[in-house]
């Protein structure tokens, strides 16, 4: 119901169906055919949705998807695409995906956002790559990891 709701024209249901879609990968009961599945419409509505409202409650979805399941670069890579027009708060969210995937492909695209002029971007930026440092070195543990 939720997953037919995100391609509706309504962007009230749009932005509702994405949260719910949110509370679902929050859950972390789905398998990961179905949790690619809905990740891919949330990464489609954060890149091709027009309004503001929806793409933030894509992307904080999957911010929280992304400490759940293991997202693949493949998957989340086209978020790449709407970063020069997004707020710096929506910045922070596909960086901390980026970060999530600990695929050294995502490195070259965080990098520039290290001297971004927000300082929570910056932060996130920062994370982001101790992230993917971390997971890429040998014992290695994600940052604040206990």
């Amino acid at each position: 119901m939720a997953l037919e709701a995100s391609t509706g024209g309504d962007p009230g249901r749009r932005d509702l169906a994405a949260e719910v879609l949110g509370d679902v990968l929050r859950g972390a009961m789905l398998d990961a055919a179905t949790a690619r599945l809905v990740v891919g419409r949330l990464v489609a509505l954060a890149v091709g949705d027009s309004v503001a409202g929806v793409r933030e409650a894509a992307l904080n979805a999957l911010c929280e998807a992304s400490s759940r399941y293991s997202l693949p670069w493949e998957l989340v890579e086209p978020l790449d695409a709407a970063m020069a027009r997004l707020e710096p708060e929506l910045i922070t969210y596909v960086l901390c995906v980026f970060g999530a995937t600990h695929d050294l492909r995502a490195r070259p695209l965080i990098e520039p956002f290290l001297r971004h002029p927000h300082p929570d971007v910056r932060e996130e930026a920062r994370l982001a790559d101790a992230e993917i440092t971390m997971s890429n070195t040998p014992g290695g543990a994600s940052p604040g990891s206990a």
